[in-house]
């Protein structure tokens, strides 16, 4: 029988490692500690980041883009204000509204991430 140098608990000579505490038998340290990295904070999202893409988000919603009607030729008239269409008649491009959304986001989320505080 062998005794763990760490927490004095008798073992069989053919452990390696004590099954009380995980210290190496031979004197080295544990094994335990050797395969876990060091306790670090962990990594959180660039806050900054994600309040640039909320406020992107609301511009582009008050801003959207409009195009013709459906009886019209198909015209882009570009982006104004919500309460302020170009033609009387014009109406939101629900399409390009949502890529343009899914976009943003997308951009913001991956901006967050890459310019995570570490």
């Amino acid at each position: 029988m062998q005794t763990c140098p760490a927490c004095h608990r008798s073992l069989p000579e053919i452990n390696r490692f004590c099954t009380q505490c995980g210290q190496r038998l031979d004197g080295s340290a544990s094994a335990t500690q050797e395969s876990r990295p060091s306790a670090t904070m962990p990594e959180q999202l660039n806050i900054n980041v994600l309040y640039g893409m909320v406020t992107a988000l609301v511009l582009a919603v008050l801003f959207p883009p409009w195009e013709t009607t459906v009886d019209q030729t198909p015209e882009f008239l570009g982006m104004h204000f919500i309460l302020s269409p170009p033609m009387p008649d014009a109406i939101v491009s629900r399409m390009l509204l949502t890529i343009e959304l899914v976009t943003i986001t997308i951009a913001g989320l991956y901006g967050a991430f890459l310019l995570r505080k570490r």
